[in-house]
C-alpha cells in the first residue's frame, strides 16, 4: 500500500506530516525533520554493497536526494545533479542519491550507467530512511551543511545546475567547519 502512495505522489504536492498503517493496523505518524535541525542519521548500502552512513560525511555539504527510477521528475533532474557534483565535489560537497526502488541494484545500476552518474546511489528498498525524512513525494532533496544541520528542503525536481543551486552550494561550502573536539 505504501508503494501506491509513492507512485501517486511522484510529482504531486506535499504535506508536513503523514499517517500510515503500522504492522498491527495501528496508525503511525511521521513528520519531516525541520530546517536548521540536525539531520537524522542513517546507514544504507550502495550499488557495490558498501555501507554509507550520514555521519561519515560530517565536514562535507551533503545533497541528500530521495528518488526512484520510475519517477519522471527524478529522471529530469539527475543530469543537473551530476553537473553540480562534478563542479563542487572537489570543494567538499557530496551527493547521496537514495533510491526507494524495491528491486535495488537490478534497476538502479542500469539507470546509473545510462545516465552517466558518478555520485553514490544508495538503496532504501524498505523505505525506512525515506519515512524518517518524510519523503512521501519524489524527488525530495535535503541540503545538509558541514555540521550535519539541514539547511534546505526541496520538494520536486529542480535545475540543480542553475544559478540558485550553485549559489547555495557556494555559500554552504564557504562556511568554515571546525570538527568537534574530543573530550577526555
Amino acid at each position: 500500500m505504501l508503494l501506491v502512495v509513492l507512485i501517486l505522489g511522484c510529482d504531486s504536492g506535499h504535506s508536513e506530516s503523514s499517517t500510515v498503517g503500522g504492522e498491527s493496523g495501528q496508525r503511525v505518524a511521521y513528520s519531516r525533520p525541520a530546517i536548521n535541525a540536525p539531520a537524522p542519521v542513517f546507514r544504507l548500502m550502495d550499488l557495490d554493497g558498501t555501507a554509507h552512513s550520514l555521519s561519515q560525511y560530517q565536514g562535507k555539504v551533503v545533497f541528500l536526494n530521495f528518488w526512484a527510477t520510475w519517477c519522471g521528475p527524478c529522471k529530469v533532474e539527475m543530469p543537473a545533479m551530476e553537473a553540480l557534483y562534478q563542479d563542487f565535489q572537489s570543494q567538499g560537497m557530496e551527493i547521496l542519491a537514495v533510491s526507494v526502488d524495491q528491486q535495488g541494484a537490478v534497476v538502479t545500476r542500469p539507470f546509473q550507467e545510462a545516465m552517466g552518474l558518478s555520485f553514490p546511489i544508495l538503496h532504501d528498498s524498505d523505505y525506512q530512511v525515506g519515512l524518517t525524512y518524510g519523503a512521501r513525494t519524489l524527488p525530495m532533496t535535503y541540503v545538509i551543511d558541514r555540521k550535519g544541520v539541514i539547511r534546505q528542503r526541496v520538494f520536486g525536481a529542480r535545475d540543480w545546475n542553475g544559478p540558485e543551486a550553485r549559489k547555495l552550494m557556494s555559500e554552504l561550502l564557504a562556511e568554515t567547519y571546525q570538527a568537534p573536539s574530543e573530550r577526555m
